[in-house]
């Protein structure tokens, strides 16, 4: 899916001067890392729109995506036939939907009516079965009970606190909710923040969390974040600059459902560090306690495992 997304979002800049877009692009990595939240939508015109999209959809949809096939991967045999996006903006988290099940309804609600219709025109021939509609994000948003997927990425650090909680509020409705956020420290405090609402609410945690209790992690000293590869095509070089010819998306995420599911015992909370005949991996368990556990040549298929585990891997 990822290639129909780059496919579609090629030449979305022809036209749009240079300086334009990249006015645009700064102002959205301030507003992206910011502190500062608002009662309005962050994208105002086509021209923020077009910058955003080839700005920040690849790196949302890969993160996205990563945070869906953490929580698919507990759950094989299921596969939202609903799926409601809040705060959808272009549809970057209904492409990453798309890319880990199919058959399913999409609706991408959002305040700012130039995002929608460019998400429309993105995803018209790819992603027929989406609704685009626009909609206030914050106190009185509601989905539809029965909703079997609510996803919301990269929105709550734009909203103010009452409107942040007014969302998570709603999206409980919903079978399972994933959220996602910058993995940055203020990122993750949101995510830990909305983590407790879910399960105030009924929800179980799947992913990344081994367990629905408090998370063993101190606000302050350390915070949850996991990686995506984002590669980075002409058109992305072309609006973030860098010679690299891929990025490494930072994210914080959680899922959590009333399905019967069951989490991993144990997920790999930082890159595994390899060693000569050994692997070290950092591990958020089950017993609500981060651990260090080496694993040596001597585990045979273990050790093996443990060299082509990755971070946010589970672990068992």
């Amino acid at each position: 899916m990822h290639e129909e997304l780059r496919a579609a979002l090629a030449g979305l800049l022809d036209g749009l001067p240079p300086k334009q877009a990249a006015q645009a692009v700064d102002r959205l990595i301030a507003n992206y890392r910011g502190r500062t939240p608002t009662d309005a939508p962050v994208l105002r015109d086509r021209a923020d729109v077009a910058a955003y999209a080839a700005y920040r959809m690849p790196a949302t949809f890969e993160a996205v995506r990563a945070a869906l096939t953490a929580f698919a991967a507990r759950v094989p045999d299921w596969s939202p036939a609903t799926h409601v996006d809040i705060g959808g903006g272009t549809g970057a988290a209904t492409w990453a939907a798309a890319a880990t099940w199919e058959g399913h309804h999409s609706t991408v609600l959002d305040w700012a009516q130039p995002a929608l219709d460019l998400g429309k025109e993105l995803a018209a021939t790819i992603l027929p079965d989406v609704t685009w509609q626009r909609q206030i994000i914050g106190e009185g948003l509601t989905v539809p009970a029965g909703t079997d997927l609510v996803t919301v990425s990269y929105v709550l650090g734009e909203l103010r606190p009452e409107d942040r909680r007014a969302v998570v509020a709603a999206a409980t409705a919903a079978r399972t909710v994933v959220l996602i956020e910058p993995g940055t420290p203020d990122g993750y405090l949101r995510i830990r923040e909305a983590r407790t609402q879910l399960i105030e609410a009924g929800l179980r945690i799947v992913a990344p969390c081994p367990h629905s209790d408090t998370c063993p992690i101190v606000p302050g000293e350390d915070w949850c974040h996991f990686s995506a590869r984002v590669n980075r095509s002409s058109l992305h070089r072309q609006v973030k600059g860098g010679s690299l010819p891929y990025e490494d998306e930072k994210f914080s995420y959680v899922a959590a459902t009333t399905l019967d599911a069951t989490p991993a015992s144990a997920r790999i909370i930082r890159k595994p560090q390899l060693r000569k005949g050994q692997v070290l991996l950092d591990l958020c368990t089950t017993d609500e306690s981060l651990q260090r556990t080496t694993v040596t040549k001597r585990h045979g298929a273990h050790y093996r495992a443990a060299r082509d585990a990755a971070w946010g891997d589970d672990w068992s």
